[in-house]
């Protein structure tokens, strides 16, 4: 189990740990902030600045969406997908089942207002 503070989420992000298999992210949203947050997660770009070559980290399975974190806010492409914690909620979670092992740093993690994660 890994946990990751506002800090480490906020601006340019952090990088994933390596995630094979279903794991589940709970996402918890600062009492301070009255509105709605986002997380999303994005597989690194290359040097040019795209994802040529680069893994398609973000296909998978997405299910078992659980309080503030609502399946119709989910975003997904083959490199980022992303949720809405949503602005009346303390926080939520979903699980994720990725299609292939995802790397170490292969993707960053990233929040806005105050969420922490722990993936487990």
């Amino acid at each position: 189990m890994a946990s990751y503070t506002a800090q480490q989420l906020s601006g340019e992000g952090t990088p994933i740990e390596a995630i094979s298999g279903q794991k589940t992210f709970t996402l918890t949203k600062s009492s301070n902030l009255s509105g709605s947050a986002y997380f999303t997660i994005e597989t690194v770009k290359n040097s040019s600045g795209n994802y040529a070559s680069k893994p398609t980290n973000a296909l998978g399975t997405y299910a078992t969406f659980a309080n503030g974190v609502n399946v119709d806010t989910l975003v997904t492409s083959s490199y980022i997908s992303s949720v809405v914690i949503d602005g009346n909620s303390t926080g939520g979670s979903y699980k994720f089942t990725p299609t292939t092992s995802i790397a170490i740093s292969s993707s960053m993690l990233r929040a806005t207002g105050g969420v922490t994660l722990t993936i487990s």
